[in-house]
């Protein structure tokens, strides 16, 4: 197993890694619409926090060698389900044709009070 640290991406708020690497998968730590110079939440709507959230993602990403082509699964929490149309409209033009295999799921709270927290498993092409 590797451990995956991506410098450009929000530093960790807990005890947990942004990703790690097993055989030619990578894990990715849920990402947040942390500004990673500020460490703050930015985006008022949860279209806004989503493209956030997924460039973060793509930074850890591209840390452990891969990029958003390579993703295979998703799993989406949002605070609340009736932004789901928004985040989905902000989540397939951040994909576009690539069609990973996801989970939507609406919880009670997220770290910081973000809208949405989205995690992946990727995998590392040669």
């Amino acid at each position: 197993m590797k451990k995956i640290v991506a410098e450009a991406a929000p530093k960790a708020i807990g005890p947990y890694a942004h990703a790690w690497q097993s055989g030619q998968l990578i894990f990715c730590s849920g990402q947040t619409p942390l500004n990673p110079a500020t460490m703050q939440i930015e985006g008022a709507t949860v279209a806004e926090q989503t493209t956030l959230v997924l460039s973060n993602l793509e930074t850890v990403l591209k840390a452990a060698g891969c990029d958003r082509a390579h993703v295979l699964k998703t799993s989406v929490f949002l605070k609340n389900f009736a932004d789901f149309e928004r985040m989905n409209k902000a989540y397939e033009a951040f994909f576009g044709d690539h069609k990973p295999a996801r989970t939507t799921v609406e919880v009670s709270r997220l770290p910081k009070d973000a809208l949405v927290e989205i995690e992946c498993v990727a995998e590392v092409r040669n």
